[in-house]
């Protein structure tokens, strides 16, 4: 089997000898456990539809076939079906599954389980994961709630042993509550950041995350957790919503200047007018060959050039609109 470019990267990022050329970045087809039907996307032929799963798995393997990332990222049942097409056999992309399935993740239309503290939940089972891939996400959610996090934190004590046992791998997605879980004297951030490192202080390092996958709350806060324990300690972070291109590409620069090492994204993937392009781009940027706002102008006259007709229009989609990203 081809040797994985994730695994060179890895080695480069823990010794120290990081370069920007080593920055990992995985595309994450792994929405159909969360947003069931309207996961691959919008159908551009067919307004107010959405496009069908045989359009999710030509989207995988392009953006595989292309070698422009190091990780996909997929449900379980998108991974069985891919791999059984030898999609990874020559590939350098390292296939991933998502391993668990907290209720944080349920976003079926009309529902309102976002509302509520996140439960663990799995319904990938591990002894079949592990002939497909070796590596997968586990997610956590801390929302201040002692007898919820309690409950959480026991079921990933579960799910390393069970992991360690079926020798998988895993990386640790850890998600922003979706509601105000009343802070008293801090911010976001450090509670995250905390409550990462609280719970990782009881890890052995055969139990121990590949790299961490977090929402970007910050300078502060990502240099803070990026500086605690590197070469250990891999710090990445996740996407969330679309908003405009410059967003996606001052998100991962920044997360990068600060110390990140890894970025995950979905929607700012898959919903792009050309994912391939956007990804490209996105390379350019973390390896610092272009800058943000630059970036944009290239891939709107990408897009021009294949005829292909921007959702939002030049002038707004160079715009910061998330925030975060104006500090």
């Amino acid at each position: 089997m081809t040797r994985k470019i994730l695994e060179t990267k890895l080695a480069a990022i823990r010794s120290g000898a990081y370069k920007p050329t080593d920055f990992i970045i995985a595309d994450a087809k792994d929405g159909d456990i969360a947003f069931g039907a309207t996961a691959p996307g919008p159908d551009p032929e067919r307004p107010g539809r959405w496009k069908p799963r045989a359009a999710h798995l030509q989207a995988i393997r392009d953006m595989t076939a292309s070698g422009l990332v190091d990780i996909m990222l997929m449900s379980a049942s998108t991974a069985e079906r891919l791999s059984d097409e030898g999609l990874f056999k020559k590939s350098k992309v390292t296939p991933a599954i998502r391993l668990n399935d907290a209720t944080d993740i349920w976003a079926g239309r009309g529902g309102s389980y976002q509302r509520d503290p996140a439960r663990d939940h799995r319904t990938a089972r591990l002894d079949q994961v592990k002939p497909i891939t070796d590596l997968g996400l586990y997610s956590v959610t801390f929302s201040n709630q002692t007898i919820v996090d309690l409950a959480n934190a026991e079921a990933y004590t579960r799910f390393r042993v069970e992991a360690r046992e079926a020798k998988i791998r895993y990386f640790l997605e850890v998600f922003n509550p979706a509601f105000d879980v009343g802070l008293k004297g801090a911010d976001i951030g450090s509670f995250i950041n905390d409550n990462i490192l609280r719970t990782l202080a009881g890890v052995m390092s055969a139990d121990y995350p590949l790299f961490l996958k977090l929402q970007y709350n910050g300078p502060r806060a990502m240099e803070e957790l990026a500086a605690y324990d590197p070469g250990k300690l891999i710090v990445g972070i996740l996407g969330g919503a679309k908003g405009t291109t410059r967003d996606t590409f001052e998100l991962i620069s920044k997360a990068e200047r600060h110390g990140a090492r890894v970025a995950l994204f979905g929607r700012k993937i898959y919903l792009a007018e050309a994912p391939l392009d956007l990804v490209r781009l996105m390379r350019a940027v973390v390896e610092h060959e272009i800058g943000p706002e630059e970036a944009v102008r290239d891939y709107h006259d990408r897009l021009a050039r294949a005829g292909i007709k921007p959702k939002t229009p030049l002038a707004r989609d160079r715009k910061i609109t998330d925030p975060v990203l104006k500090d």
